[in-house]
């Protein structure tokens, strides 16, 4: 079912309670992206939906409020799996936004956070658990989480979960959920092992498809540079200096963000890193920074590139290209949302034109080369700190000391 056509100017036409109303409209929402348009009536009935959309087109509205209704009127629990502990806490924020004021309650059951605290929240019986899958088991295993009370289940950016290897586990979790449920599952691509989960787990699903998988943010411009490798830095530098708001940097690996970020800092400006190898407290605050303007520069591998909600990113920068043509829709969708205008830079090697017509068929667009300026000269960048313990030195072995030094008071005769 295609959604290209028009949708109501107003929530009121959707059959929302009065009070979700009146939260949508202190949050100044008062016009339907197309995903919930489509996905909200019907959801409200209680029929599973599969939603084809691409983040930023407002799905967590288009599955929350649904849910927040619902769940006022059975007896159960709400459950919403996710690949990363970013979108999770990002999606139980806008839940909050609109129950809070009538008590909604919720638990995020995230990696690297502490498991006591999640056991407290799940010992007051919220009425929706926003997890990721590898930290739901845990709870399952620990007996500490009863998924048979679930009535409503919501698997968002399932393509993601899958291909980050999650399929088992959400398995083992469709298993101990309840069948007398309503599943709604979203998806930026429908690939067949999504349409098998759909087809098993599913009853008789509506299916929405907001954009064809691969279309590229309407509102986003797109550059491409030919670069060799030892030039891509100085050529970074060129680009901060030519864009002056915010910037998303990709790169493939954790190891090259940081990396990345030393350069970036050297170069004058904040910057943080975000990737799997940070630990939870500082994956927040890099977000946090970046979105308050702390850090112009994030430097991020692909798991910021769904989902991640950050408003007016001037410029996402492909400092690698993506290993898998799809993530670039989803890397520059983090620029040019809520209608406003991106733009979306990318380097390529001069060995690398496979890698950018694999791009270019997706998106049905050839990707505009420009011509390298000039660029700055080669920047000395300070080696990496090393921290021996706070102490300025190598911490000694035992059995390894060094001998006494003259002025030590170990050196004078007795």
């Amino acid at each position: 079912m295609n959604t290209q056509n028009q949708h109501p100017h107003h929530f009121y036409d959707l059959g929302i309670a009065p009070r979700i109303l009146e939260a949508l409209e202190r949050l100044h929402l008062t016009i339907p992206t197309p995903i919930q348009y489509k996905c909200i009536p019907p959801a409200l009935e209680g029929k599973d939906i599969v939603g084809i959309a691409q983040t930023g087109t407002g799905k967590t509205l288009a599955f929350g409020i649904p849910m927040i209704q619902r769940l006022a009127q059975l007896k159960g629990q709400g459950l919403i799996l996710l690949p990363t502990r970013e979108l999770a806490i990002q999606v139980d924020e806008e839940l909050q936004k609109i129950g809070r004021s009538f008590g909604l309650k919720t638990a995020v059951l995230i990696g690297g956070a502490a498991m006591g605290m999640q056991m407290q929240r799940l010992r007051h019986n919220p009425h929706i658990i926003v997890a990721t899958p590898g930290r739901l088991l845990d709870h399952m295993e620990h007996k500490t989480v009863n998924l048979a009370f679930v009535r409503i289940l919501v698997l968002d950016e399932a393509d993601r979960m899958f291909d980050m290897g999650f399929a088992p586990q959400i398995n083992r979790i469709l298993a101990a959920v309840s069948k007398d449920r309503q599943t709604m599952l979203f998806s930026a691509t429908m690939p067949s092992a999504i349409m098998n989960l759909a087809s098993r787990h599913m009853k008789l699903p509506i299916r929405f498809e907001i954009a064809p998988p691969g279309t590229a943010a309407e509102r986003v411009t797109h550059e491409l540079f030919v670069v060799k490798k030892e030039a891509k830095a100085r050529l970074l530098e060129s680009m901060l200096g030519q864009y002056h708001g915010s910037v998303l940097t990709f790169v493939r690996r954790k190891h090259d963000a940081k990396r990345i970020v030393r350069v970036v800092r050297a170069m004058g400006h904040g910057a943080a890193e975000l990737h799997s190898g940070r630990s939870l407290p500082q994956r927040r605050e890099a977000l946090e920074g970046f979105k308050s303007g702390k850090y112009r520069v994030l430097v991020a591998t692909d798991i910021a590139a769904r989902g991640i909600d950050v408003k007016g990113i001037e410029l996402v920068l492909n400092f690698d290209l993506p290993d898998n043509p799809e993530d670039y829709v989803h890397r520059i969708g983090r620029t040019g949302r809520a209608g406003h205008e991106g733009h979306a830079v990318s380097f390529a090697m001069p060995d690398q034109a496979s890698d950018v017509r694999a791009i270019e068929r997706l998106i049905r667009l050839a990707l505009p080369v420009s011509r390298l300026p000039e660029l700055p000269p080669e920047r000395f960048i300070p080696p990496p700190e090393r921290n021996f313990g706070g102490y300025g030195r190598r911490p000694q072995r035992p059995g390894n000391r060094p001998g006494p030094r003259r002025g030590d008071f170990r050196h004078r005769r007795r």
